[in-house]
């Protein structure tokens, strides 16, 4: 790749881009437009550079978002690629890096998550995963939602028996849990099961994950009526029970295409600037479900300009089925074709149907599209309303574009956590979320730790202000009273920043509810009538801080808790740490254990002795 950086006189956009085409390469690569200062307008790929940035010099022709965008530029820089995929795969990664204002933007890009199967010395091991797929074992999903893996996996408890408890608590039984009294799990951890047992229910997973599962019915069906015949009718009855679990997932899914075995479906559906994606999963013949999407910067686009620049973004980091499935035409089809399935080293076929049951469920995925989209606004018109309610309350110069919520949690000063939720136009934005963790403050401050959270926030808000200017709040809301609005003003202050407002939200007389003071820069503190939409506003983003930070706190502590103090003993491993909990009770006792004590236990020699006793004491 070669890189090349455009010089540029104060003059006009569209005269800066006339100047530079005359120098530009004929050649596939990727550009960046900049604005003022220096940041990213727009990045774009292009077979053809010169012939690309020709077309923005053309005076007419273009729409409003790209004559606006050429009306910023300041400068231009380029980056020529060997081909055309090359600069297909930078340019995602510069979309993603600098999240230019005037490209199409995938808002949510986590990882989906999967149902892992462990392999490995223990017996398998059913779990969600979620994130790189390095874990050895196999992997079945993608599933749009969480509550989807959670009900498969209870499911499939049912139907196959299979274990779901952490390697550590599976190797400390000795006697089978509750699961195995309820009949959701074969008991592997106490021999309950002979391992060629276990492996054949494993087995039987598996074949179900990839679409065997009326084999499986079949089977289970047979040896059911084998044990009615003997008169085990306790063993038929839970061969019984498995058959129906099985029955319930598969009637569980809206729809199951016959012809569909492992495919993404991509529905796009615009209303005015606004655009919905709707995304649905098929794999082994299964409806895996479905999940919304409503990119930023769409207007101006057409829905396959959309599914264009959507689709490949959706990619950067999730695995590709061997088909896809497209509501509009798009223009790049042939490049992603080649892209993904160089990716993913297997053919990738990127398709509009036009009959048939794939047409239909693209009909069926268009639906959800317009349905979602509709709620979408619906709930768009309702947040700006609330943000011109506190604008107008608060007598705000104008309506806030983004406000961000403080809450801090801690137990009589331990595990203490701060937390930090964001809400704009469009609601909750869980994906901004923020938790941290309190390290230099007294844990019995809460002032202090406020003012440390604020300090840390805005500290490092404060070096990228300048590029990314949407991350900045124009409110800072707290849960608390005076005293905490005094000690985040105080923060502010002490950072030069003057240009947030700042509301306390205390609760009222015996924490009644609709009786919260709001107090503020001004003298005397707000108290709105219980029934007004601007307090019920500011009441449900502190519900949702408290909850976010009580989330937190709560995770912190338990993960404090069930740490064990043996695991971080050098020459400690799992055989070791099991004779020594199963000795003395505890690893507190452990701890406390004399030198002559500690070698009582089978397989702990003096020196190891020593170094138990050195590291407690």
């Amino acid at each position: 790749m070669i890189n090349e950086s455009l010089d540029i006189k104060k003059i006009s956009g569209r005269e800066i881009l006339s100047k530079k085409v005359k120098n530009m390469p004929e050649k596939p690569g990727v550009y960046r437009m900049l604005g003022e200062k220096k940041n990213v307008l727009y990045v774009g790929k292009a077979k053809n550079i010169k012939k690309r940035l020709q077309s923005y010099v053309r005076p007419i022709g273009n729409n409003n978002r790209i004559t606006k965008m050429v009306s910023l530029i300041k400068d231009v820089e380029i980056t020529i690629t060997e081909n055309e995929t090359d600069a297909l795969l930078l340019e995602l990664n510069l979309i993603k890096s600098h999240k230019p204002r005037y490209n199409i933007m995938l808002r949510d890009d986590k990882t989906f998550p999967y149902i892992h199967l462990s392999k490995g010395k223990l017996p398998a091991r059913l779990s969600k995963y979620r994130g790189s797929r390095n874990k050895p074992g196999e992997y079945f999903g993608p599933f749009a939602m969480e509550g989807s893996v959670k009900k498969t996996i209870n499911i499939i408890q049912k139907a196959f028996l299979l274990r779901t408890c952490t390697d550590s608590y599976y190797q400390n039984r000795q006697r089978p849990c509750l699961l195995f009294q309820i009949k959701k799990c074969s008991g592997p951890c106490t021999n309950e099961i002979s391992e060629k047992d276990y492996k054949l229910l494993v087995d039987d997973a598996k074949k179900f994950f990839v679409g065997k599962s009326n084999k499986i019915q079949n089977k289970l069906s047979e040896k059911m009526q084998n044990a009615s015949r003997n008169k085990e009718y306790e063993i038929a009855a839970q061969f019984r029970d498995r058959i129906s679990a099985l029955a319930d997932i598969n009637q569980s899914d809206a729809i199951n295409p016959q012809f569909l075995e492992d495919s993404d479906v991509f529905a796009v559906n615009k209303i005015n600037d606004k655009a919905c994606v709707q995304v649905f999963f098929f794999r082994s013949w299964r409806n895996l479900g479905n999940k919304s999407y409503f990119p930023a910067n769409t207007q101006d686009f057409s829905e396959s300009e959309i599914l264009d620049t959507f689709i490949p973004q959706f990619y950067q980091n999730k695995p590709i089925p061997k088909l896809i499935l497209v509501s509009h035409e798009i223009k790049s089809n042939s490049l992603l074709s080649d892209t993904f399935s160089k990716k993913e080293k297997n053919k990738i076929t990127i398709s509009k149907p036009s009959k048939g049951e794939r047409r239909k469920i693209i009909l069926h995925a268009l639906d959800n599209a317009k349905y979602a989209l509709k709620r979408h606004q619906i709930n768009l018109l309702s947040n700006e309303k609330n943000l011109l309610g506190l604008k107008e309350t608060l007598n705000l110069e104008k309506i806030p574009k983004r406000i961000e919520v403080y809450d801090n949690s801690h137990i009589q000063g331990s595990f203490a956590v701060g937390a930090m939720i964001v809400a704009n136009e469009e609601g909750l934005v869980k994906s901004e979320y923020r938790k941290f963790n309190i390290k230099e403050s007294n844990t019995d401050d809460d002032f202090g730790m406020m003012n440390e959270v604020i300090k840390r926030r805005f500290g490092r808000l404060l070096k990228n202000k300048d590029t990314d200017q949407s991350k900045y709040p124009n409110i800072i809301l707290i849960d608390g009273g005076k005293g905490q609005f005094s000690s985040t003003e105080a923060a502010l202050r002490e950072l030069g920043i003057n240009d947030v407002t700042i509301i306390s939200i205390a609760k009222g007389e015996k924490r009644n509810a609709g009786k919260e003071k709001l107090y503020t820069s001004r003298k005397d503190p707000y108290l709105l009538k219980p029934n007004d939409p601007t307090l019920y506003y500011l009441q449900r983003l502190r519900d949702e801080a408290h909850r976010f930070a009580i989330g937190t706190h709560r995770a912190k502590r338990n993960k404090t808790i069930t740490k064990n103090p043996l695991d971080e003993i050098p020459g400690i491993g799992l055989k070791r740490k099991k004779a020594l909990l199963n000795f003395f009770g505890s690893a507190r006792s452990v701890g406390q254990a004399k030198v002559d004590e500690l070698m009582a236990v089978d397989g702990i020699s003096q020196n190891t002795a020593n170094s138990i006793f050195h590291w407690f004491h």
